[in-house]
């Protein structure tokens, strides 16, 4: 399973590096990301990948 945000499937992003002399490298970003146990609408709890932006918003309750 990849590490995506369960909330808003945020996930890596590419791009490129790029140095003074203008080379390009490629590079990728990775969401901010945590483990967290998560409380669903019936009520289980599970473990699921949650962004930071997600988890100060609100958008998930934890248990």
């Amino acid at each position: 399973m990849a590490k995506v945000c369960s909330v808003c499937n945020k996930g890596k992003m590419g791009g490129n590096l790029v140095s003074h002399s203008h080379r390009k490298t490629p590079k990728i970003w990775s969401a901010n990301l945590h483990k967290v146990k998560v409380v669903s609408e019936n009520g289980s709890q599970t473990k699921e990948y949650v962004c930071s932006k997600c988890l100060k918003s609100g958008n998930v309750k934890r248990a």
